[in-house]
């Protein structure tokens, strides 16, 4: 009798493993989706802004106070929630963001929309969302827009140090301003680039110092990072911002003396080199002297 049950139990067993092995390995469809997924992204100075969400359709339905309830946290999109990203720190109404990917939410109204940044991103739709979780909550004014189909994020009013996000959809529009702090973040990139330099690199040096200097940042410090530049190789290029910089702080005598020095390197690096600017330069100061 034991020997009629191990057989059978063994026979089950086999059985069960012809059924999974005869079951056809299931094959990954990738579907439309209804409401399509979309992202973008802007610069600003050298930060990365990155939006990426799912576009409903209004489809001829009542969207707000009927799709969309009033008063309720919404996803602000369809699907996944939607995320917002900065690659470096930010500022929304004087509240500074760290870096980081934050979901994106809002809780629609008849008046004022709260826009929410919320450091869960990794949510389907806001079924768990938490508050405790919010980085950020703001108040926005919503305007009324064309009729927009398909629910979209734009950045309009690009700065060097700024942008505003805009979503409109159906015929409301809402918007924030998102600023950036290009010359600080620059300036701490390019003292990081400058000190880890290979000793023989003279283009990062001077490349720092140039962008300090046509955005008279941090001039004294800029200047260094020129000598330790025209100290590895004079150029042209390092020895015409020296004399600018030069000009700049009323020694025309020196400004003058260097710019010759950087049009006679440019020449016999290449005979081509366009010195124009600078002899242009050169006499503009021999005339104030």
């Amino acid at each position: 009798m034991h020997a009629i049950k191990k057989l059978t139990a063994t026979t089950s067993l086999a059985s069960a493993a012809f059924v999974l092995a005869a079951a056809p390995a299931l094959a990954e469809i990738d579907l439309p989706r209804v409401s399509q997924k979309a992202s973008i992204a802007q610069t600003v100075g050298t930060t990365k802004i990155e939006i990426v969400y799912c576009r409903p359709g209004v489809k001829g339905r009542a969207i707000w106070g009927g799709l969309v309830p009033y008063n309720e946290v919404w996803r602000t999109g369809a699907n996944e929630a939607t995320t917002i990203s900065f690659s470096d720190p930010v500022t929304i109404e004087d509240t500074t963001l760290p870096a980081g990917t934050y979901s994106l939410a809002t809780i629609p109204t008849t008046g004022d929309w709260t826009v929410i940044f919320n450091k869960e991103k990794d949510l389907w739709g806001m079924y768990e969302y938490k508050q405790e979780q919010d980085a950020l909550r703001i108040k926005v004014k919503q305007q009324p827009a064309a009729l927009t189909e398909w629910m979209m994020f734009s950045f309009p009013n690009v700065t060097p140090d700024s942008t505003d996000v805009a979503l409109t959809w159906e015929k409301v529009r809402v918007g924030f301003t998102v600023k950036v702090d290009s010359n600080g973040i620059t300036l701490a990139k390019a003292r990081s680039a400058v000190s880890g330099a290979a000793a023989d690199d003279f283009q990062t040096p001077y490349r720092a110092a140039n962008y300090c200097l046509q955005n008279d940042l941090n001039t004294d410090e800029a200047a260094r990072w020129l000598e330790k530049s025209i100290g590895i190789k004079p150029t042209f290029g390092n020895l015409g911002a020296k004399a600018r910089y030069l000009a700049k702080k009323g020694d025309l005598k020196g400004a003058i003396e260097t710019a010759a020095k950087a049009i006679e390197v440019g020449k016999a690096a290449d005979p081509k080199t366009d010195t124009a600017a600078l002899e242009k330069l050169i006499a503009e100061w021999k005339a104030k002297k």
